[in-house]
C-alpha cells in the first residue's frame, strides 16, 4: 500500500492522498472517489467544465458526496471489475460487510454517477452527505424535494445547472448539506443515482441501474479485447491504455492530460497547473500509444479532431486546445481554494495556452506518419493541413521556444525543440517519397539536413559529451532522451551514451528516479524545486532497452510501475521521500509512457546484459540505427 495513512474526514481537513482516489469516467469527463468514499472532484458535464464537487482543492464546503460506514470501518478491498472503470470497495464493520459499486455509465448520453450499496453479510450502516457546490465551490443551489413517478427525488438548481439525484433514503437537509443514514442487510442493495442536466431542461428520466452497469461492463470489456496485449507488463499496459481511453472525449475525440486542475508537483508548491485541456503533443503520443497496440479507430478519432481543432491560419495554431476544440483558455486563480494540501495558487485555464512551443508540429508529424504508414490514407483535408504545419515551421524556424515544458522564462532554442523540428520536416519528406504526395520535398530535405547539422554543432557539448538543453547551456534535460526515439541519431550512438551518463550523474535523484531539468537554474522562471517526472523515468527504460542494459531497464521499469496505486493509475510525478504521488492525476502521459516503456521491453533483442560504463559511455549491444533518409 503506498503513500501515507488516509486522513479521518473532519470539516476543513485536507483531501485524501493523491494515491488513494480512484477515476470513474463516462468518456465525457470523470469523477475522483477516495478511500473512505468520497467524491471530491467532479466537474460536469465535460472534463474542463467547472467543479460540482472541488474538496479536492479545499475543503468538503467547496462540494463532495461522501457514501460510506457509519463509525469504525475498514476498507477489505478495493479494485475495478476486470478491465472497466466500475469500482468496487468491500468494506467490513464490526456488525457486517458491504460491497460498494460506481460507476458513470458509458453511451446512454448522460451526465451521471451511479452508486449501489450491497449487503454481504450481517448488517451495516450507511452515510451519506451530499454538499452540491456549483462553480468551483462558489455557488450554493437551491434545493428541493419532488415527488417522482418511481418516488421522491432531490433537485440542486443554480443558474444554468442542476441535478437529481434519486434513490432510496434520500439525504435531508443539515447546515447548508444534506445527511442520509440507512442499514443495508446481507442480500440487500441499495442504489443512488445523481444526474446533471442543463436547468432549462426537464429532469431526466430514471435510469435502469442494471441495464446500464450490464452495458458499461460490455462496453469496456469490449475496448479492451480490442487490445493487441503485450507479452511482459501486460496489465499495467491494458490499465494505461483503458487510462488514456477514459481520458478521451466520446464526442470530439479530444484527450485531456488529466481530469484534475492544480495538484502541486511539489508539496506546498506553486507549480500547480490547469490539466484538463487537450494538448497537441500529449494527444499525438497517446495516439502513438494506441496504434501500436491495435486502436486505429480512436487514432483517427483524434485525427478529426485536430483537424477541427487547428484549422483556419496556421498562425493561430495553439498547443492546446478545449476539449471541443475552443481556443480561448485564459489563466485565471480560484482564491476561494485553500488548495491541494496548502498549495496555491489553484488555476483554471492554462497560460501556456498561448506559447510558441516548437517541438509540437513535430511531434504531430510523427504521430501522424505512423498512421499513415498503419495504412491510413490521407484524406482531401489532413495532408492539406499537415502542409499548412509545415509552413508555419518554416516560417518560425529560427524563432526561440518555451519549450517541452512550457517554461515561463526566457525563450530558448531548446535541444529538444529544434529536433523535433528537424523530425517534422524528415516526415514531411518523407510523405512525399514514400507516399506520393505533394509538396516541396527539397525544400523539407534542406531544412531538414539544416537543422541536423546546427544541432550537432550548437545542441552538443563536446566538452562534457553530452547534448544541451538548449544552445549556450551546459545543463542536461530529460527530454534529450527522445532524441533517438524519432531517429535523430542511434539509441549507441556514442553522443547519446554521453548524454545518458550526464542524465544519470546531473539528474538522477538517491531513489533512482529522472528529474526533468534543474530548477535551480532558473530557466523556467519558478521556483526551484520539483519532484521526479515519471515520464522521463519510463523513457530512460527505453533508452536502457535499446542499448543491451536489459537488468537496468527492467529494475527501474518494476521500480515505476509499483508506484501505480491499487487500481493500476499514475500520477505525473513522484514524492520519494515521502513515498506519495504529486501532480495531476491520473495524468495520460505517465501512462502512454508506461506503454511506450513496456514496448521497448517487449520488442528488446534477447541478447545478453552488455552493461555500461558511465565514464566511457560504451556499449557493445547491437542497436537500432539512426533514421535514414
Amino acid at each position: 500500500m503506498l503513500g501515507r495513512t488516509a486522513a479521518v474526514w473532519l470539516s476543513g481537513v485536507m483531501a485524501s492522498p493523491i494515491e488513494d482516489y480512484a477515476l470513474v469516467s463516462d468518456l465525457h469527463t470523470g469523477a475522483l472517489i477516495s478511500r473512505r468514499g468520497s467524491i471530491d472532484w467532479l466537474c460536469l458535464p465535460r472534463f474542463d467544465s467547472p467543479s460540482v464537487f472541488g474538496a479536492l482543492l479545499g475543503t468538503e464546503d467547496h462540494g463532495r458526496w461522501l457514501l460510506a460506514p457509519e463509525g469504525d470501518a475498514a476498507v477489505v478491498s478495493r479494485n475495478y471489475l476486470g478491465p472497466t472503470f466500475i469500482l468496487q470497495t468491500h468494506w467490513a464493520t464490526d456488525t457486517g460487510s458491504a460491497l460498494v459499486t460506481e460507476f458513470m455509465p458509458v453511451g446512454d448520453g448522460r451526465a451521471s454517477i451511479v452508486r449501489r450499496v450491497e449487503g454481504i453479510s450481517g448488517t451495516v450502516d450507511m452515510r451519506q452527505e451530499l454538499e452540491v457546490r456549483f462553480n468551483y465551490g462558489t455557488v450554493l443551489p437551491w434545493m428541493r424535494r419532488d415527488p417522482d413517478p418511481h418516488g421522491e427525488r432531490l433537485l440542486a438548481v443554480a443558474g444554468p445547472n442542476a441535478l437529481v439525484l434519486r434513490g432510496d433514503n434520500l439525504p435531508t437537509a443539515e447546515d447548508h448539506r444534506h445527511v442520509g443514514r440507512f442499514t443495508v442487510s446481507a442480500g440487500e442493495h441499495v442504489d443512488m443515482e445523481l444526474t446533471w442536466y442543463p436547468s432549462h431542461f426537464e429532469v431526466p428520466r430514471l435510469t435502469a441501474i442494471d441495464a446500464a452497469l450490464a452495458a458499461t461492463t460490455v462496453y469496456w470489456e469490449t475496448w479492451a479485447d480490442h487490445c493487441d496485449r503485450a507479452k511482459q507488463y501486460e496489465a499495467p499496459v491494458l490499465r494505461s491504455l483503458l487510462v488514456l481511453r477514459a481520458l478521451t472525449h466520446e464526442s470530439t475525440g479530444g484527450i485531456v492530460a488529466a481530469p484534475t486542475t492544480s495538484l502541486p508537483e511539489i508539496a506546498g508548491g506553486e507549480r500547480n497547473w490547469d490539466y484538463r485541456y487537450c494538448w497537441l503533443r500529449d494527444a499525438a503520443l497517446t495516439l502513438e500509444a494506441m496504434l501500436g497496440h491495435g486502436y486505429e479507430e480512436e487514432a483517427l478519432h483524434w485525427r478529426n479532431w485536430l483537424l477541427r481543432a487547428v484549422a483556419g491560419d496556421p498562425e493561430d495554431l495553439q498547443i492546446m486546445y478545449a476539449v471541443d476544440g475552443a481556443r480561448e483558455l485564459p489563466e485565471r486563480i480560484l482564491p476561494q481554494f485553500s488548495g491541494y494540501e496548502g498549495a496555491v495558487p489553484v488555476r483554471v485555464g492554462n497560460g501556456a495556452v498561448g506559447q510558441y512551443q516548437a517541438d509540437v508540429v513535430g511531434e504531430v508529424m510523427v504521430a501522424l506518419a505512423k498512421l499513415r504508414d498503419q495504412g491510413v490514407e490521407e484524406d482531401h483535408f489532413s495532408w492539406p493541413l499537415q502542409r499548412s504545419l509545415m509552413t508555419f515551421l518554416e516560417r518560425h524556424l529560427e524563432e526561440k521556444d518555451h519549450g517541452i515544458w512550457e517554461m515561463r522564462g526566457d525563450p530558448q532554442h531548446f535541444t529538444h525543440s529544434r529536433v523535433m523540428m528537424w523530425a517534422a520536416f524528415d516526415r514531411a519528406a518523407d510523405a512525399v517519397r514514400t507516399y506520393g504526395l505533394d509538396g516541396p520535398v527539397e525544400l523539407w530535405d534542406a531544412l531538414r539536413d539544416g537543422l541536423r547539422e546546427e544541432v550537432l554543432n550548437r545542441g552538443f557539448n563536446r566538452e562534457r559529451n553530452s547534448f544541451t538543453q538548449y544552445y549556450g547551456s551546459t545543463e542536461v534535460d530529460a527530454s534529450l532522451l527522445q532524441l533517438p526515439q524519432v531517429g535523430f541519431l542511434a539509441y549507441d550512438d556514442e553522443r547519446m551514451l554521453g548524454t545518458v551518463a550526464r542524465l544519470e550523474k546531473d539528474l538522477r535523484t538517491d531513489s533512482g528516479l529522472l528529474l526533468r531539468y534543474a530548477t535551480h537554474s532558473g530557466v523556467d522562471g519558478l521556483e526551484a524545486g520539483e519532484n521526479p517526472f515519471l515520464a522521463c523515468s519510463f523513457w530512460l527504460v527505453e533508452q536502457y532497452a535499446a542499448t543491451g542494459r536489459a537488468a537496468d531497464a527492467r529494475a527501474l521499469m518494476d521500480q515505476l510501475v509499483a508506484y501505480s496505486n491499487e487500481l493500476g493509475l499514475l500520477s505525473e510525478e513522484y514524492d520519494p521521500v515521502h513515498n506519495t504521488m504529486a501532480g495531476n492525476f491520473p495524468q495520460a502521459f505517465s501512462h502512454l509512457a508506461l506503454v511506450r516503456a513496456a514496448d521497448a521491453l517487449n520488442t528488446m533483442a534477447p541478447l545478453p546484459d552488455q552493461g555500461f560504463t558511465a565514464s566511457t559511455g560504451s556499449s557493445e549491444a547491437h542497436l537500432p540505427t539512426e533514421r535514414s533518409r
